[in-house]
């Protein structure tokens, strides 16, 4: 077999196709099996093809993901985000540019429960850019930073992404993940905090001073306690060993209907809605896993990773030169791919290289893997939650960017600090042990 020659059809198709327009999933699947006929002979093709898709989904973690997206989107739709938003207010009120930095800390407990960029992005900023532009905020500098902290949720858990990067990487312990996700996702948070602070004090935005009295304050507070009760529950109950992430993510999805009802704020049509809108994105999601497992197989296969690790250390054997090259690509890559297919795709190629080669904690990989990626997920020209958090707060992504670049630059910092410092992303999961 030439290897050569099965890594020449199959890139190269696959980059060409998506370069046309075609749906990742249909471009991953045509590429993998125009790759399959070098290997094998006509007669296994398929069968040996619809193997390895089936083995792909056919994993009992697997079901975290559709569990956990449920549950986001009983809570994007049963209007849990306005519990978070007061309880944000509440704390950002005294600071310039108060409903920027209120903006940004509900997505980051809105993220903790949804997971997902688009739906903190959409949920949060739906309610705040109203909010943001009877008060005098540029509506341009007020989505800048809803989109700039949307992706918090993909590094905050209960995440998708962790589960999904946990199960494409072989098993790399999915409590891990969730504690490693912590303080990047924090850190992430205030980085945006930090450039609002700094931009409300150049255009001189208003605090929010609270008039509430002390007994209305505590009304906010125990409201958004019961939402805030699911992250306790379920990364206590995981970290603690008591259920798996799949049981885990299950309980999230009763306990988000239980609250949804007890607060009064779904009905049987929304809830329907919400079940149909899961079901599709479910079965995008494990046509895309599907698809992508073959053409993991296929570059194990033709020891396309092994390929691509000995040619990048053909360029320089220096540990950080190589991960600022990986990080790089990621970043480049993110700008043009959402992150579920990259971490399906790219898990496979490069963690052999960060973790057997450098050494690399594979938390820590899996980590600055998805902070890189939900860097790509709010830069053009395809990033989903750019687009999102421009539609939401009706204003032209060319008004935002301005805004974002100060964001992207102090980024970029954290992620060096995520991808050169292990403690970052490694104390929490050593401190508990798991």
């Amino acid at each position: 077999m030439d290897t050569n020659l099965v890594a020449g059809i199959l890139l190269p198709l696959f980059i060409i196709l998506m370069l046309c327009g075609m749906p990742i999933a249909v471009a991953i699947g045509i590429s993998s099996l125009a790759a399959i006929t070098v290997i094998l002979p006509y007669d296994l093709i398929f069968f040996q093809g619809a193997q390895q898709m089936f083995g792909g989904i056919n994993s009992f973690g697997m079901l975290a993901v559709p569990f956990f997206m449920l549950a986001g989107n009983i809570m994007n739709h049963g209007g849990i985000a306005r519990k978070l938003i007061n309880l944000a207010l509440m704390f950002g009120g005294r600071m310039p540019g108060a409903l920027a930095h209120a903006n940004v800390m509900g997505n980051m407990l809105f993220g903790t429960l949804s997971g997902s960029g688009m739906a903190c992005t959409a949920a949060i900023g739906g309610t705040m850019a109203p909010i943001q532009k009877e008060k005098g905020y540029d509506p341009a500098f007020s989505a800048a930073i809803n989109i700039a902290s949307g992706p918090v949720g993909m590094l905050i858990p209960p995440s998708g992404l962790l589960i999904l990067f946990s199960i494409v990487s072989g098993g790399v312990s999915v409590a891990g993940l969730f504690m490693g996700g912590w303080i990047p996702g924090i850190l992430w948070g205030l980085s945006v905090m930090a450039v609002a602070y700094v931009m409300a004090k150049k255009y001189n935005l208003p605090t929010e001073e609270s008039d509430l009295t002390f007994g209305q304050k505590m009304k906010v507070v125990l409201d958004s306690i019961p939402a805030l009760m699911l992250i306790v529950i379920v990364m206590g109950g995981i970290v603690g060993g008591i259920f798996t992430a799949t049981e885990g993510a299950a309980i999230a999805v009763v306990y988000s209907l239980l609250l949804s009802f007890y607060y009064g704020t779904i009905n049987r049509k929304m809830l329907i809605a919400t079940l149909t809108d899961t079901a599709v994105t479910t079965g995008v999601i494990l046509f895309l896993v599907a698809v992508s497992s073959l053409m993991s197989w296929i570059m194990a296969y033709a020891q396309i990773p092994e390929m691509i690790g000995n040619f990048l250390l053909t360029v320089t054997d220096n540990k950080i030169i190589l991960l600022l090259i990986i990080n790089v690509a990621l970043l480049v890559l993110g700008t043009f791919m959402d992150a579920t297919p990259a971490i399906l795709i790219f898990t496979p190629i490069l963690m052999p290289i960060a973790t057997q080669m450098f050494g690399m904690d594979p938390i820590q990989f899996g980590v600055m893997m998805i902070f890189n990626l939900g860097i790509g997920n709010i830069t053009p020209p395809v990033g989903c939650v750019l687009f999102v958090g421009a539609a939401v707060g009706e204003t032209r992504i060319e008004k935002v960017l301005p805004y974002l670049i100060p964001v992207f630059l102090v980024l970029l910092l954290v992620l060096a600090l995520v991808t050169y410092v292990p403690a970052v992303s490694l104390f929490l999961p050593r401190l508990f042990g798991v």
